[in-house]
């Protein structure tokens, strides 16, 4: 099953491993560096039916660090638009994806290759904007409460990240909506103590979710593939539960969203989580069969019975890797081959694997 394509619309997944974000923190002026083309290219190279680049920052102070990815003005379009060209002349049988944020109140820090989860010190960092002026931790700044002006121009901000984004040629666009980003922030009564029509209840704490949802499914094509990446739990007493991940899902399934992507936690920068290969299956698995929208899940999949298991014998239509194909480039090809599957391998390689 994992090896069968799979169609959302009009784009057809070759197989049902795709590739996860993965932020490089390697741009120059927020534009794609020689980095990315190689690592994106060995990505293509890996037998992995669709890429979805890194985390895309829709403003200047939406970035988490000053080598971020960006995607707001003609020169990261142009720039990144070569990229994907070069990608797709290389890889025609590969989709691409984009994943585009905000960071919120996690922004203006230093990138993780530096010092992790660390601030910019005074005279480098920038103010950052929440949805309640709640410091992320005790040792970062305080951000500005955003205005409902703000709120207005956020959302153009997105729509007009998408536009770049199909004229670039992407096949996928994904909305980050999890890992302590602003649309999580929003989501999470652990930074959003609003007491307007953005605060409060589950409405309202998801009403920026679904207004930036509603907008962007006006304007990508419906041939393409649109999804969100959502956050399953806090993983907090007082965080958002299983239960509002649900309704949010079935939400957005009824806008016109085509998938989502279970993850889970990051609203703080440290949760007990228990991590292990499938922690997150359960979720993902209560998420599908409630809303019914086409569901991936990511996080710690790297074994492949389990992944195998994953598709087989639950509600999930396909998965996303990362670290594991980082670790070992030909994953997929030598799973593949346990699974009578070589047609997804170079003949180049079948003698090899």
């Amino acid at each position: 099953m994992i090896f069968k394509k799979l169609k959302i619309n009009n784009t057809t997944l070759k197989n049902r491993i795709v590739i996860s974000p993965m932020c490089q923190y390697s741009s120059k002026n927020g534009c794609p560096s020689d980095w990315h083309y190689n690592h994106l290219n060995n990505l293509s190279s890996t037998g992995a039916s669709m890429v979805i680049l890194e985390s895309t920052a829709i403003d200047k102070i939406g970035r988490i660090s000053r080598s971020d990815l960006c995607l707001y003005n003609n020169t990261h379009e142009k720039k990144l638009g070569k990229l994907v060209k070069y990608l797709k002349k290389n890889n025609n049988n590969v989709k691409y994806g984009i994943q585009i944020s905000h960071s919120g109140r996690k922004g203006s820090s230093y990138e993780p290759l530096i010092r992790y989860n660390t601030p910019l010190k005074k005279g480098e960092s920038w103010q950052t904007i929440a949805p309640s002026a709640i410091k992320r931790a005790k040792h970062w700044p305080e951000p500005h409460e955003m205005s409902k002006k703000k709120i207005k121009e956020l959302i153009q901000k997105f729509k007009s990240t998408l536009i770049r984004a199909k004229r670039i040629g992407f096949d996928c666009l994904e909305i980050h909506m999890a890992h302590g980003y602003l649309l999580h922030q929003f989501f999470s009564p652990i930074s959003n103590k609003r007491t307007d029509e953005y605060g409060g209840s589950f409405e309202n704490r998801s009403r920026l979710l679904i207004e930036i949802s509603t907008e962007l499914r006006k304007l990508w094509p419906r041939d393409k593939i649109l999804g969100a990446r959502i956050t399953g739990s806090d993983h907090l007493k007082k965080g958002i539960s299983l239960n509002e991940s649900c309704l949010l899902a079935k939400k957005l399934k009824e806008i016109g969203l085509d998938y989502i992507s279970v993850s889970s936690g990051g609203i703080i920068p440290i949760t007990k989580m228990k991590q292990s290969e499938v922690f997150r299956l359960k979720m993902a698995n209560k998420i599908k069969e409630y809303s019914k929208i086409t569901t991936t899940m990511t996080g710690m999949i790297t074994n492949q019975k389990i992944a195998k298991e994953i598709i087989n014998k639950n509600k999930i239509d396909f998965i996303t890797i990362a670290r594991i194909i980082i670790r070992n480039p030909r994953w997929i090809f030598q799973f593949a081959k346990q699974n009578k599957a070589d047609d997804i391998i170079p003949k180049q390689y079948r003698r090899l694997i």
